[in-house]
């Protein structure tokens, strides 16, 4: 039989649900089990992909072309998985289906409700996930907080698998803040308490409670949870701050939660291993050395708008056994005020992230000129490498004015233009170039030495590309196109030869970037910085 584990949250929403269902996955991989994950998002969209990512965090792409939420990531880097994008359910999935069925005729005759129809796609959804790779366990996450109005049918749905899966085969874990107050240093779980009293209104009573706080909970605390939460009090738990996200699955280990959750499902293990794992959280908190990077980009107060990019660059950290200390700098400021552009001589490489529309672009241009001109190892993904092309074509090739189309339709040199097959679209969702795409990559370049293969397949999220047009001009100045898709139509990646490193893809290489098994080009450019710091020679192409 195939097990499920529901993971829900209480007090407040990014408590660190998507962190936690990530490590017990890890703890029952370690155990030699097959877990899957699915990710319930209760808003209406369809998917993340039209969502501003202040509003919700990056939008995290996957091989299949989903635009998913970000928690997708995390399972993704945790388990070393390739998720679709039927592993991310949201309201606006499940009713659209059920509205199809619906006109389809599937129900005719009956009156659709809630209760059965949406709860038994949900939960047709659910399994489903399941089988599609043969889990043997099947973890779902439900976004949002209890009490959510939003969240009610999902949870409507998780209920009742208790009864149609069994109690051996179900567990449910809920997760709540267990706040410390500044002035008495007292720990509180009375939002924790009226959390689980909201759960059980509801029809669930958590198997497991796990108390986000932030040092350990200590023995009151502990004794009330359990109290308060009708459960033993070797069912309760604590994940609390730690140096790296990556040592929570080892921190609730070590408290017995593994062994609970397969006790409690009666799941027999042989034994464990996490030496893999430990290794490189070892590397993680116990680095050699430091570099800075300035991180330039127009959703710098949110760092979740970056987040598979921070972990990318912290993957290539841990490779080089150095600690990656990323400065979220906004773009507008570098055009509100030129003259601090100069503060990116302070850092050890400058890396220009994803984006979209003309805000703070030419803070981005203007970050990517100081670094091409003084040397300063530099990173540009997908926008900052169109960006990229954009400042080189300006200032090296003479092209004034030089644009995107998508920045200024009407500039005089369009060196980045809308792809021909999204002319005429209208509708935005799901219609961008999307998913992993096969990318050719020329011999004796610095993609070729990173990549260490002429083929590759990396994920992909844009509309706006280079402008074959410009090609040559771009060429005949020095700028080397050495990545290309398999039909040659289109640039995938750029390079300086001439600099210590200068690189920049179309494609997301953070979205497939692991612990243990980094980004190779996040992992050059931090190895870049590394060296340039150390002051050793730039590395030969060969």
């Amino acid at each position: 039989m195939v097990k499920y584990i529901f993971v829900t949250g209480g007090v407040l929403s990014s408590v660190g649900k998507g962190i936690l269902t990530s490590s017990i996955g890890k703890m029952l991989q370690a155990r030699g089990l097959k877990p899957t994950v699915v990710k319930i998002d209760p808003y209406v969209n369809i998917d993340a992909g039209t969502m501003n990512p202040y509003m919700h965090g990056e939008v995290f792409v996957t091989d299949d072309g989903g635009e998913t939420d970000l928690d997708l990531g995390w399972y993704e880097r945790f388990l070393d998985l390739s998720l679709k994008q039927e592993n991310n359910l949201t309201t606006g999935t499940i009713y659209k289906s059920v509205i199809e069925k619906e006109r389809r005729g599937d129900f005719l005759g009956r009156c659709v409700q809630i209760v059965p129809h949406v709860t038994n796609e949900i939960k047709n959804r659910i399994r489903n996930a399941g089988k599609m790779v043969n889990a043997e366990i099947v973890l779902t996450e439900v976004g949002g907080t209890v009490g959510d109005i939003e969240g009610l049918p999902f949870l409507e749905a998780i209920r009742q698998m208790r009864v149609e899966e069994g109690y051996e085969n179900t567990l449910y874990v809920h997760v709540a803040l267990v706040p410390v107050l500044d002035v008495t240093g007292e720990m509180k779980t009375k939002p924790l308490q009226h959390s689980v009293n909201e759960l059980r209104r509801i029809g669930i009573q958590p198997d497991t409670i796990v108390a986000r706080s932030p040092t350990m909970i200590d023995a009151e605390a502990l004794r009330k949870i359990a109290l308060f939460g009708t459960i033993p009090e070797s069912a309760v738990f604590c994940s609390y701050n730690a140096e790296t996200v990556y040592q929570v699955p080892l921190i609730l280990d070590k408290q017995g939660m593994g062994d609970f959750i397969c006790g409690r499902l009666a799941i027999k293990c042989k034994g464990k291993d996490f030496s893999g794992w430990e290794v490189f959280v070892d590397g993680m908190v116990h680095p050699e050395h430091e570099v800075k990077i300035a991180l330039v980009g127009k959703y710098a107060g949110l760092s979740d708008s970056y987040v598979s990019m921070t972990e990318a660059l912290r993957h290539g950290g841990a490779a080089c056994k150095a600690k990656v200390c990323i400065s979220y700098l906004e773009a507008e400021k570098f055009e509100r005020e030129p003259h601090c552009i100069s503060d990116l001589a302070n850092f050890d490489g400058v890396f220009v992230p994803y984006g979209f529309g003309p805000r703070g672009t030419e803070g981005k241009i203007a970050a990517t000129k100081y670094a091409r001109e003084n040397n300063i190892p530099f990173l540009g993904i997908c926008y900052g490498f169109q960006l990229a092309v954009i400042e080189f074509a300006r200032n090296v090739c003479g092209l004034k004015d030089a644009n995107s189309t998508e920045i200024n339709p009407d500039t005089p040199y369009p060196v980045i233009d809308l792809m021909p097959e999204q002319r005429g679209i209208e509708i935005k969702g799901a219609t961008m170039r999307l998913g992993a795409h096969k990318v050719v990559l020329q011999k004796v370049t610095l993609a070729y030495s990173m990549f260490a293969q002429e083929e590759i397949h990396e994920r992909h999220r844009h509309r706006f590309e280079v402008n074959l047009d410009y090609i040559e001009a771009l060429k005949n100045n020095g700028l080397c196109f050495t990545g290309k898709s398999s039909d040659g139509r289109r640039m995938e990646t750029l390079e300086l030869s001439d600099k210590y490193f200068y690189f920049a893809s179309q494609f997301h290489g953070e979205f497939k970037s692991r612990p243990g098994r980094p980004s190779p080009e996040y992992a050059g450019f931090i190895q870049a910085c590394l060296n340039r710091k150390l002051g050793k020679p730039k590395t030969t192409i060969s």
